[in-house]
């Protein structure tokens, strides 16, 4: 009986060290961005966010789609649009007739008798638009420019050093509120422009001022993280043996940053975000009639005592994108940080 013991004892401990062999085979050779993955998907915080962005992001996609799911407005006989005005569901005080509705799911918009949930859906769009594309631009500057500088030293690097402080240095609120009226007057060469073609031209001035003063943080970074990677033992041996700069710089250095650049875009898109969201809402961004939340909640502001429903929804949906990615990309920052216990 004891022999037997042992002997299950020995069994049940070989197979323990199996499992644990097992275990710890599983976990060697994983890459940076795997542990970063694994730890992402354990943190409920990052999974919420992400589920409320990805929400988000199909609602502006799909926004024909969502509005049209609203059913016909029984007073003007038709389905509520994004620009379409109803004065017949306005009093003679500028207030609706009308509330919260299956045609009407946020209520319309007081003086004008726009659909405000046409208004919240489309309104998302250039938010994300504009916030996900100057990071991704800004992004790629940034990375570039890092990592010329920080590899090629000497005078290139002292050029990008002076570009950054020279930019840093700039007060990015006053040159928009000064480029946006300039630039229109350049385009319009004296003419009249109509109010869409105003907002496309601020939506595209807005995406290049961003890009032109979202690169430095990041180029900054990569920067100093290259210049330490540039005197390591394998970017030595690949120097040595001839390996070309290029591929140097884009597979032998830039694999090692790829978690920094992660963290920086993450956190520039919310910053980008409640940017032009600000600039709507002081009149130097979109401009009717292109659906804006900014916009929305500077004019909905005055009617808050008498309809708040015209701005909560705006407000509520900015704080919460907004929020969302910013906890997402501390999440991405700790997932990243081996010393992070989150």
């Amino acid at each position: 009986m004891l022999a037997d013991e042992i002997e299950d004892e020995q069994l049940e401990s070989e197979a323990q060290r199996a499992k644990d062999a097992k275990n710890a085979d599983s976990r060697t050779g994983r890459s940076p961005g795997r542990v970063a993955y694994d730890r992402l998907k354990k943190d409920k915080v990052a999974v919420i966010c992400l589920v409320i962005i990805v929400f988000f992001i199909l609602l502006a996609v799909f926004a024909p789609l969502v509005v049209n799911l609203q059913s016909v407005d029984p007073t003007t006989g038709v389905r509520a649009d994004v620009g379409t005005v109803h004065t017949e569901l306005i009093d003679f005080n500028g207030l609706p007739t009308v509330g919260m509705s299956s045609a009407h799911w946020l209520g319309v918009e007081p003086r004008l008798g726009r659909d405000l949930f046409a208004r919240f859906a489309f309104g998302a769009r250039p938010s994300l638009i504009i916030g996900f594309s100057a990071a991704a631009a800004s992004t790629i500057i940034g990375v570039s420019l890092g990592l010329i500088g920080g590899y090629l030293g000497g005078w290139v690097d002292k050029t990008i050093t002076w570009l950054i402080d020279f930019f840093l240095s700039l007060p990015l609120l006053l040159v928009v509120l000064a480029v946006v009226p300039i630039v229109q007057l350049r385009i319009a060469g004296g003419g009249r422009l109509t109010a869409e073609q105003t907002s496309t031209i601020r939506f595209w001035v807005l995406i290049t001022i961003l890009v032109i003063f979202g690169w430095m943080g990041l180029a900054r970074l990569v920067r100093g993280e290259v210049k330490s990677l540039r005197e390591r033992e394998f970017v030595q041996a690949a120097r040595a043996i001839g390996v070309p700069t290029r591929q140097i710089l884009f597979k032998e250095i830039l694999p090692n940053l790829v978690g920094p650049i992660i963290v920086s875009a993450s956190i520039a898109v919310p910053t980008y975000i409640s940017f032009e969201a600000t600039l709507s809402y002081l009149g130097a961004g979109l401009v009717e009639p292109t659906a804006s939340w900014g916009r929305t909640i500077a004019d909905a502001q005055n009617y808050f005592e008498i309809y708040p429903l015209w701005l909560w929804p705006s407000v509520i949906g900015l704080s919460v994108l907004v929020l969302a990615l910013t906890l997402l990309g501390d999440s991405i920052r700790d997932a990243f940080d081996p010393t992070s216990r989150r």
